[in-house]
């Protein structure tokens, strides 16, 4: 194989491709990216069992071939180079070695033999539909906060999507649901079902899946090719295909989860709100980051105490018109989900200081989301 290829463009396929690579790999071939010299394109492909990553970009090639070579060790060697150089790669004789040129520069890097580098793109994904890449940031940005990090609870440890049924005035729409849940809060977000959706299954996206994803759509075209099968997801754009298995397991039933009965509501200013806890969370422990609201009609009352650090308290002007109520949250997790209200207000339907609440966008009814309370 010898190719030329312009060092920006290599630097930034490295780049997305590199980061599926485990730092640490007790399987040496997993550690490198498999590179394919052939019709003008250089092919770049990372994997790590679960997740792969394959990207082409137009190349020079005067011998075609293909290698793999250390991908974190190749993309640092890329990045160190100066800017608008040309960068030769060449694999010469037994292909046990690289040699990768850029002006007076030379890299010799030891390679593993292409045959060994496993495959994970097989197999027929039949249920095929297209997002905005918009729309599926909006789904990913709404819900990730909320993925499990509990490694028992594995089935949490994604989103779940799936096509469900939103009752309305004018009968139930058809919608593409994403759900996340920590068992402490749920994020659930949905928008109109996309066509070829219809017979989805509904799937766990892994973590890892969602958040290299997530990376990547900034810089993709308008549309997002998603593919499903029962245990595969592949995302398709520009010229990146991204392939993972799916987590093998039962999301529990959310539904249950989502309070129907709650009968407070509570409309305050979203940003004014998220700045007055954030200030106020400053006094609380560095474990329980616990927050009270004392509501009261048209005011509401943040405070929070620490044996160590003192006490604190803000009022805020709201909206509401129920009896009075004392409720306690962790303050980063309100954080988090005022974060993504994107109106200017935030509505908290309450019952009780030990049931969960609910908090929506008063401008957006796509998004909703559940926080369970705690002592304070």
């Amino acid at each position: 194989m010898n190719i030329i290829i312009e060092r920006a463009a290599l630097l930034r396929s490295l780049g997305h491709v590199q980061s599926v690579v485990e730092r640490r790999n007790t399987i040496p071939i997993l550690s490198n990216v498999l590179l394919k010299a052939q019709d003008g394109e250089l092919s770049l492909a990372a994997t790590d069992m679960d997740l792969e990553i394959v990207e082409s970009v137009p190349a020079s090639i005067s011998r075609p071939g293909g290698t793999t070579a250390p991908a974190h060790t190749l993309y640092d060697i890329v990045r160190k180079l100066p800017d608008g150089s040309q960068v030769e790669l060449d694999v010469a004789g037994d292909g046990s070695q690289l040699t990768l040129r850029s002006g007076r520069s030379q890299f010799k890097l030891s390679c593993l033999p292409v045959e060994d580098f496993p495959q994970l793109s097989g197999g027929d994904l039949k249920h095929r539909f297209a997002l905005a890449a918009a729309d599926l940031r909006a789904l990913i940005d709404r819900t990730r906060f909320a993925i499990s990090t509990e490694e028992t609870r594995y089935y949490l440890n994604g989103i779940y999507v799936h096509a469900a049924r939103q009752a309305a005035a004018t009968g139930d729409i058809p919608v593409l649901r994403a759900v996340a849940t920590d068992g402490h809060r749920l994020a659930r977000v949905e928008m109109p079902l996309p066509d070829g959706a219809d017979n989805i299954p509904g799937v766990i996206v892994p973590r890892k899946t969602v958040m290299e994803v997530r990376k990547l759509i900034d810089e993709a075209a308008d549309r997002i090719e998603i593919s499903l099968s029962e245990n595969k997801v592949r995302f398709a754009f520009d010229s990146i295909v991204m392939t993972s298995k799916l987590i093998d397991g039962t999301f529990p039933d959310y539904e249950r989860v989502i309070p129907t009965g709650n009968d407070k509501v509570m409309e305050v200013d979203a940003r004014l709100f998220a700045s007055a806890v954030d200030r106020v969370a400053t006094i609380s422990t560095e474990k329980s980051r616990a927050v009270k609201l004392a509501v009261t009609r048209g005011t509401l009352t943040l405070s929070a105490t620490s044996p160590e650090a003192g006490s604190a308290t803000e009022e805020l002007e709201v909206n509401y018109q129920d009896g009075p109520l004392e409720i306690g949250f962790n303050s980063r997790y309100l954080l988090d989900i005022t974060q993504q209200i994107e109106g200017e207000g935030a509505r908290f339907t309450m019952a009780d200081a030990a049931s969960p609440t609910i908090i929506r966008d008063v401008a957006d009814g796509t998004a909703l989301y559940v926080l369970m309370p705690m002592r304070v």
